[in-house]
């Protein structure tokens, strides 16, 4: 296992790290503390949950999985969904934030937290003051790190210029949807991560499962893409130009004698400014075969193959800023 620095810190955390969102549901409790102990003892410290991942679920039993060995572990969760009918039960504002942690807290039988992430924008309470409330959970040492997750450039910019101006901590990560199937990060929030030093936390690496080369051009009958909302429904995924990716990354697994999963996590740890994509597994064999994306290169030809097969389209303004690049930037 090799590590890399989340964003502008000195913490160190694992080049992939292991998602829990299907703890408690689709993986049960024995499976998940078993890949838990297994990534750990592989090198891996870097776990990722929600406050609202199986309603609470996901936090007790990582919770329960890593109290003996909590020093061990860089241990992210969010904050942000709804998670009582209250009205202040959603959001960023000062009260749910201060409710969340404490509950968080709780299920996950901790005294602090090493990043806290708010899980998406909210429109209805001022940046000023959720910043300012983290930056309270920070100085007060249950939270030691923050990022975010689901902005736009222009909100993750506005944050971290906010807590340049105001002497608070900053967003040291942020964890966006980003695979070779969905790379609209590129278009701004890939340069904004790079030039302010923002780490990148991807989620749904393999494309929601669609990576995982099981699914063929004929709409699925089981599996997570049966769903008909959502990221991970057919309709967002079975387009001609993802499946032409797909082919791409089961050609790359051939040449290589990998899986499909694993060759598109392995591009994913390559890809400049990616600090730890979140992989999940449902069960024990999908950890394995997902583990299997450490400890070897992809050659720069493939890895260059499938860079070009995901591109998105040039478009404005890339194409213009390009026109009057000059020579020596």
């Amino acid at each position: 296992m090799n590590y890399k620095l989340l964003g502008k810190s000195g913490l160190a955390v694992s080049e992939l790290c292991l998602g829990t969102m299907t703890f408690g549901n689709t993986t049960n409790e024995a499976d998940a503390i078993e890949m838990i102990d297994r990534f750990v003892d592989r090198g891996g410290n870097f776990l990722d949950t929600a406050d609202v991942y199986v309603s609470g679920r996901s936090e007790e039993i990582v919770g329960k999985a890593i109290k003996k060995r909590r020093s061990d572990i860089v241990l992210a969760t969010k904050v942000r969904m709804t998670t009582s009918s209250n009205i202040n039960g959603v959001g960023l504002s000062r009260k749910h934030i201060l409710d969340g942690v404490e509950a968080s807290l709780k299920r996950l039988q901790t005294d602090y937290i090493d990043l806290y992430q708010v899980h998406v924008w909210d429109h209805a309470t001022p940046i000023e003051e959720t910043l300012r409330t983290l930056d309270d959970l920070v100085t007060s040492g249950k939270v030691r790190y923050i990022g975010c997750s689901n902005f736009f450039a222009w909100q993750l910019m506005k944050s971290l210029a906010y807590s340049d101006a105001s002497r608070y901590v900053r967003f040291v990560s942020i964890q966006p949807q980003y695979s070779l199937v969905s790379r609209q990060m590129d278009r701004e929030m890939l340069s904004l991560c790079l030039e302010e030093k923002v780490g990148i936390i991807p989620w749904a690496p393999l494309g929601g499962g669609f990576l995982t080369g099981r699914y063929t051009r004929d709409e699925p009958k089981e599996g997570r893409m049966t769903t008909k909302v959502g990221e991970s429904a057919w309709i967002n995924r079975a387009s001609d130009q993802n499946f032409s990716i797909l082919d791409a990354v089961v050609e790359a697994a051939k040449e290589l004698d990998k899986t499909p999963a694993q060759i598109a996590l392995r591009w994913l740890i390559q890809r400049e400014g990616i600090t730890s994509p979140i992989f999940g597994a449902s069960k024990l064999e999908q950890f394995e075969d997902n583990m299997g994306a450490l400890g070897w290169e992809m050659p720069t030809e493939i890895w260059n193959r499938l860079n070009s097969a995901s591109a998105l389209q040039d478009d404005y303004p890339n194409r213009f800023i390009e026109k009057f690049r000059r020579p020596f930037e």
